[in-house]
Parts: structure tokens; C-alpha cells; sequence
């Protein structure tokens, strides 16, 4: 099988951001052809889960995405901070943006949102039992509505378009699957 990959020459920071950073590579592809400039976006890895609760309810999200302009029905996630292990990240959300607490996470898949453009990894789980034990901790730009379904109720919202964030879709899927509801 052929090597694909390409060589990076150089790289040069065009923007650094706390949520995002831009930066463009100078790379030579197997073939010997140079990519003059290649814009890269550095995210920080992030993650998500599918939480069910003890009385066997899915927890959604609700809340602003500004760059899209639309109120976004979500599964709960959010970015894993520097030095943080994915699944203690996940615990961490979980209990910031729902006050619900879970021991039981599984990891189901890792994804990449758009690995033309961007760098970083979405870390997708399963969390079981959770147990709400405290009120929402919200960051300052958060405003989070906190609902709960019945997987039918899940699946009849992504058959309808409902949920349209594309990483969270994948990981219900995922953890559809797992749970022996698809």
C-alpha cells in the first residue's frame, strides 16, 4: 500500500485563540508535489456522552450555538481541559452541565468532526446510572436547558432531524447500538 501521508516543512501560527487556533503548513506530499499553504484549525480534543439516567432517560441539552444561530438539542459534552484524561473530562461535564453524577462510562468510539480542517479528537461515551446529586455549574457563556427522554423518544427525534449536531448524532448511534435499540 502506498504511503499517503504528507511532510510537513514548516508551519507558521496565524491566529491563537483560547478555543481555536490557526495555523498554516508547508508540506511535500509523497509524489514530491510542495502545498504551498495548508490552514490548519487546532481544537482542543473534546468529548460527549450519551447519559442515561437510573430510571433509564436519556439527558439532552438545549442551548444557543451562536456560529450557526440555532438553538442546538444536544447531548451533553464539552471540551477535555489540558492534562485531563478524556473520561474524567466527560465526568466533569456531565456534572457541570446537568448535575447529574456517573461512575459508569464507556467509552464507545473516537471521532474525528472534520479532519480536512481540524486536528483535534471527539471522545464518545456511554454513561450509565447517573444520579442527580447537585444543580447545574454552568461557564459563563452557558445557558443550559436540561431535558430527559425515553430512547423511543430519541430515536423519533433524530428520525425527525431534530438533533442535527453531527457528533452527537454519531455517538447516539453508537451507543444506540450498544444498548440493543437500533
Amino acid at each position: 500500500m502506498p504511503d499517503l501521508k504528507w511532510q510537513v516543512l514548516s508551519s507558521e501560527y496565524i491566529h491563537k485563540g483560547p478555543w481555536a487556533t490557526l495555523r498554516t503548513d508547508k508540506c511535500q506530499m509523497p509524489d514530491g508535489r510542495i502545498v504551498p499553504s495548508y490552514y490548519v484549525l487546532e481544537y482542543p480534543d473534546w468529548a460527549n456522552a450519551v447519559a442515561v439516567t437510573d430510571d433509564n432517560k436519556i439527558i439532552l441539552v438545549r442551548q444557543y450555538r451562536h456560529a450557526a444561530g440555532v438553538v442546538s438539542l444536544e447531548i451533553p459534552g464539552g471540551v477535555i481541559e489540558t492534562g485531563e484524561a478524556p473520561v474524567d473530562g466527560m465526568k466533569r461535564e456531565l456534572l457541570e452541565e446537568t448535575g447529574y453524577e456517573f461512575n459508569d462510562l464507556e467509552l464507545l468510539c473516537k471521532l474525528h468532526a472534520n479532519p480536512s480542517t481540524a486536528n483535534n479528537i471527539t471522545h464518545c461515551y456511554l454513561a450509565r446510572g447517573g444520579k442527580k446529586t447537585q444543580g447545574q455549574h454552568l461557564d459563563e457563556l452557558e445557558q443550559i436547558i436540561v431535558e430527559e427522554y425515553t430512547i423511543d423518544e430519541v430515536k423519533q427525534l433524530l428520525s425527525e432531524n431534530k438533533i442535527t449536531q453531527a457528533l452527537h448524532c454519531s455517538t447516539l448511534f453508537y451507543a444506540l447500538m450498544k444498548l440493543g435499540a437500533l
